[in-house]
């Protein structure tokens, strides 16, 4: 496969990104915390749009796989601004966003700031907020001190090495949150969420679908699926989720 091309944003970033041309509306991938386009999810999906004749994009959030600085430089906001400019200015019409993890969260920051643009919604163990109430819930006196003095702390992850969350990221997410004000989906909603995930809880996708305002959501429950959701019974659901959203009358 050749390589990506490039897109710049206003803020001075540089976008990797892989576009496939196709019918729409076009199906996009928005990728998890640390994760990046390469992964078994985004590949898939975006074999399975061109099988179909699809329009399909995949990119990396700065500071994520291939496009420009560091991870511990970005925050919710600067990967909410990436994912704005690079959907504004690589497509058009009607979107199916499909959003994973932190992509989730993105996704309904996306929906929120544009909903003229979706024409349906796909989440896979959506993390809306999970640098309020995931992380600095879970701080104990002596992390939340060595963040206060140090700007970051380490954290440890059961699905990659241990990474830094810095101070910048926790405050900045504060300012992105969205299960705290109404949230108007008006559009088709799926949810996947596997029951064995360590990451992102039952209850988190139980707490988004509850608050979000929507005419047609539904949440999918998959048995002992793990946050990667990535085996062939998890990618086989994701598919019917775009099919199903992409079926039905806007």
């Amino acid at each position: 496969m050749s390589g990506p091309d490039f897109l710049d944003t206003p803020q001075g970033r540089r976008l990797a990104y892989h576009r496939t041309d196709g019918v729409g509306p076009c199906v996009v991938f928005l990728g998890g915390l640390k994760s990046d386009m390469e992964g078994t999810k985004a590949i898939h999906l975006e074999a399975w749009c061109r099988a179909q004749g699809r329009a399909f994009l995949r990119f990396d959030y700065s500071g994520h796989g291939q496009s420009s600085g560091t991870f511990e430089e970005g925050c919710i906001g600067d990967w909410a601004e990436d994912t704005a400019h690079a959907l504004n200015t690589l497509t058009t019409g009607k979107l199916i966003v499909v959003g994973s993890s932190m992509g989730g969260w993105q996704s309904l920051l996306y929906a929120r700031a544009y909903p003229d643009r979706l024409a349906g919604l796909v989440t896979i163990a959506a993390a809306p907020d999970f640098t309020e109430d995931g992380y600095l819930a879970s701080f104990t006196d002596a992390q939340k001190a060595e963040l206060e003095a140090n700007g970051q702390i380490a954290m440890p992850s059961d699905y990659m090495e241990p990474y830094i969350i810095t101070k910048r990221l926790i405050e900045d997410g504060r300012n992105n949150l969205v299960l705290r004000d109404p949230l108007s989906l008006p559009f088709p909603v799926r949810c996947l969420q596997g029951t064995a995930d360590t990451a992102v809880t039952t209850e988190t996708a139980m707490r988004l679908l509850n608050h979000a305002d929507s005419r047609d959501m539904r949440l999918t429950l998959v048995k002992d699926a793990d946050h990667r959701f990535s085996d062939d019974t998890c990618l086989s659901l994701i598919e019917q989720a775009v099919e199903e959203v992409s079926a039905l009358p806007r």
